[in-house]
């Protein structure tokens, strides 16, 4: 924030942490996976989440479950999310960086579900779905915390659920 993502080095990050520059890259492969290290424990909680949906709840209803799993850690890493996001903003290769790992993130939830037994295509649209309407959830989120995380998920999977409905309806 201070001095801008391409202008900040390594070497200053970890002076900053106060520890070498060695020690940094043992955590981090590069640069703009500092901003991206949370995923690994998104990813523990999602799990965890999912795998308490008894078995026989359909997919998008098991992910909706899992993201509200999700929920205390995202609420208490707003502070830095909301820095994370304005430095996303404006640096186009942390932009991309983004668009790749939510797309690992729609893999990943592809492979849960397809473990729990669903389709194969079933599971990649209920991930891609679900990822989406998680992200709609959050920005609402981030922009007007009043309602709360949980509150903008149920509100996105309803609204999902009504223009689904009108879609069908139509046909």
């Amino acid at each position: 924030m201070e001095h801008g993502f391409d202008q900040t080095t390594t070497d200053r990050i970890a002076a900053r942490a106060g520890v070498t520059e060695r020690t940094y890259f043992r955590h981090f492969a590069d640069k703009r996976e500092v901003l991206f290290d949370g995923e690994k424990q998104l990813r523990e909680e999602l799990t965890k989440a999912l795998a308490s949906v008894p078995a026989h709840v359909e997919p998008l209803p098991a992910l909706r479950a899992a993201f509200h799993g999700a929920v205390p850690l995202i609420e208490g890493n707003r502070p830095v999310s909301e820095l994370r996001a304005r430095v996303i903003e404006v640096t186009p290769a942390l932009q991309e960086r983004e668009v790749a790992k939510v797309a690992a993130l729609v893999v990943f939830l592809t492979e849960a579900l397809k473990a729990r037994g669903v389709d194969a295509r079933i599971a990649q649209l209920c991930a891609q779905v679900g990822m989406g309407i998680c992200a709609v959830a959050t920005q609402r989120w981030m922009h007007d915390p009043s309602a709360g995380l949980d509150a903008e998920l149920e509100a996105a999977f309803r609204e999902l659920h009504e223009v689904s409905a009108e879609f069908g309806a139509k046909r």
